[in-house]
């Protein structure tokens, strides 16, 4: 079984597409998910699954479209693949360290997207960024610091140039949902 985690678009945010945990858990253990775990109340879901994933994805959306009358883009990466995204940041130490000094809330981010963008569409969303609006993009993953805020900047708000579907968690949740990772698997070594 592939450890997965699943990030949910739209999730309980700004009191819109509201969806309590406990009934999410419980639905999507019903689609035949193990050991369902979820973090916050944004959509973001730990689960084991042998199947592959993009049926994963197609399910998921299904499930909570049809127990919740919601349509959330459903966004998948196995936990290697989320080790792999903390340990690749484009980023250096200092680069962050600078950006957190001057940042108002969190200035790490990662977009996550079900496809890579085209280079067209890519060129257009690099266009905005600027010395204090940052970004790499690595296949499906776009890496996002900002010196400021994510709120009202101009990288943040062109993510859907990309043309691709996208969900942003910052870096203190990936790094949760890491230490969840390694929980589950501590679990399953014991």
């Amino acid at each position: 079984m592939t450890i997965y985690i699943a990030l949910l678009r739209g999730i309980n945010v700004g009191g819109h597409n509201k969806i309590i945990m406990a009934e999410l858990r419980s639905s999507l253990e019903q689609l035949g998910l193990h050991n369902v775990r979820t973090y916050i109340q944004s959509g973001n879901i730990l689960f084991e699954s042998g199947e592959i994933e993009e049926l994963l994805q197609k399910i998921i959306h299904e499930k909570i479209k049809e127990d919740f009358g919601i349509s959330s883009d459903v966004v998948i990466r196995t936990a290697e693949e989320i080790q792999q995204i903390i340990s690749h940041s484009p980023f250096s130490d200092q680069e962050i360290s600078e950006a957190k000094q001057s940042c108002k809330g969190e200035c790490l981010h990662v977009a996550f997207l079900p496809t890579a963008p085209s280079k067209v569409n890519s060129d257009k969303f690099l266009s905005y960024t600027s010395d204090q609006e940052l970004s790499v993009i690595n296949g499906r993953d776009v890496y996002l610091l900002f010196y400021d805020s994510i709120r009202n900047s101009k990288l943040g708000n062109n993510i859907k140039k990309l043309e691709v579907p996208a969900t942003v968690r910052n870096w203190k949740t990936l790094m949760k949902l890491s230490s969840m990772v390694e929980e589950v698997k501590h679990k399953k070594s014991e």
